[in-house]
């Protein structure tokens, strides 16, 4: 094979490869959509139900007792597989980058088309910049993972609050339990996902 058919074969094969992490990317947004629509309409299907039993004593612990603990279950599966569509989109992205910046340097000679992605010394922070994203940790607090984070920690610390005023604490002490625990679990949370995603950038 002369230089010719193998630049050829090269170039078909990256298009090939763009295409494929394109299509890789829309479905793990998809993806995400998808999970988190599912446990939001869990969690409103919840809130629905105990609207009904609420005025019922005999009713209500019992099921929140169920409820609550299902919820909560859900939404950590849902959460963690979240956080890895976030790394998968990430990656992906960055290789479409680098496929872009081939182009350039290969073939847009004086032209300016995809100068874009050139890649520079972090090739992570670059492709998210081409994308109008501000690469750094608190961005991870605008993503779908962080916000079914978020109601994972309200649910966690009511739970726990439900725990603390059954057992006969003060209606403070039940509310600042509960707003303690729901603030450590969103931050253990975020924590996770700032780290798995710094694991997965090389």
């Amino acid at each position: 094979m002369d230089d010719g058919e193998r630049e050829k074969a090269l170039l078909t094969a990256l298009t090939t490869e763009h295409y494929a992490l394109q299509t890789s990317r829309a479905g793990t947004i998809a993806e995400a959509t998808g999970r988190a629509t599912i446990f939001l309409s869990v969690l409103s299907a919840a809130l629905i139900g105990l609207g009904f039993v609420a005025t019922n004593d005999k009713v209500v612990r019992p099921y929140l007792a169920a409820v609550l603990p299902t919820l909560v279950i859900i939404g950590v599966l849902t959460f963690l597989r979240l956080v890895e569509t976030t790394v998968e989109n990430s990656l992906d992205l960055r290789r479409i980058q680098r496929i872009r910046a081939y182009y350039h340097h290969r073939f847009a000679a004086e032209h300016d088309f995809f100068a874009d992605a050139v890649i520079a010394d972090d090739a992570m922070s670059t492709a998210w910049n081409l994308v109008g994203t501000t690469p750094g940790r608190w961005e991870f607090m605008l993503t779908t993972a962080a916000l079914v984070g978020a109601v994972n920690a309200v649910l966690t610390g009511l739970g726990i609050a439900l725990v603390a005023a059954a057992a006969g604490s003060g209606g403070v002490l039940t509310v600042l339990v509960g707003v303690l625990v729901a603030v450590v679990a969103f931050g253990v949370q975020f924590v996770y996902i700032v780290r798995k995603s710094a694991g997965r950038r090389a």
